[in-house]
């Protein structure tokens, strides 16, 4: 999958500073891009059999976005998603309700400025830009406002969450449902950590909590 995001970046220095701050000569030149790679992030297998979450995918995808620092420059980054489902049963039915992603993008930045092309975004945008790594069955989560914002130590610090109300749709049914988001910087990467869940499902929350403070990274 290639995904283009185009910045304007207004930088002093020469293509030479530039192949100093990215250690590559053809990048600077404009004859390669300047090529990155994240670090997987994930919960902890037993976080994982605790929660009775299995593994849904694990990709790696190519982002290349195009910088202008007086000549155009292109990064391609690798980045990685894995996500995570839960089944649970509703009406007699059972589905996939609840789903995490721990997503990762190399935290690029050349001539001293990052271009992480998510650096700059709200969690609200996140889940915007990412929703469809936490979709069950195909179903977006629409009509999405922030709740309430809390504290948890993930990777050895704190971090903000935020979560966020919803509705999707479930076995044909248009069911209520809180999203937590958090997207931090660790170890030259961005990452954004989301869980979601169905608010009837009170005892839910409690779970993607244990699934964040387990993220790993990198793996």
């Amino acid at each position: 999958m290639m995904t283009t995001f185009r910045r304007t970046v207004l930088a002093s220095g020469a293509t030479g500073a530039l192949a100093l701050a990215a250690g590559c000569l053809d990048f600077a030149l404009g004859n390669g891009p300047l090529e990155v790679a994240a670090e997987r992030a994930a919960p902890t297998d037993d976080a994982l059999e605790a929660a009775d979450y299995e593994e849904k995918a694990v990709e790696q995808e190519t982002i290349e976005e195009s910088v202008d620092v007086g000549v155009e420059r292109d990064v391609e980054a690798t980045v990685w998603a894995s996500t995570y489902t839960k089944e649970i049963e509703h009406r007699g039915t059972e589905g996939e309700g609840c789903a995490f992603a721990a997503i990762s993008i190399p935290d690029v930045s050349v001539a001293g400025r990052s271009f992480n092309p998510i650096g700059e975004l709200s969690n609200e945008e996140l889940l915007s830009e990412y929703g469809d790594k936490f979709e069950r069955g195909g179903a977006s989560i629409e009509n999405l406002t922030h709740r309430e914002s809390f504290g948890l130590e993930i990777l050895g610090d704190g971090r903000s969450v935020d979560v966020f109300e919803g509705t999707t749709t479930f076995e044909g049914d248009e069911i209520d449902v809180d999203v937590a988001v958090t997207s931090f910087a660790h170890e030259d990467d961005r990452l954004v950590l989301v869980g979601s869940y169905p608010a009837a499902l009170a005892a839910e929350s409690a779970t993607v909590e244990e699934l964040l403070e387990s993220v790993e990274h990198p793996v």
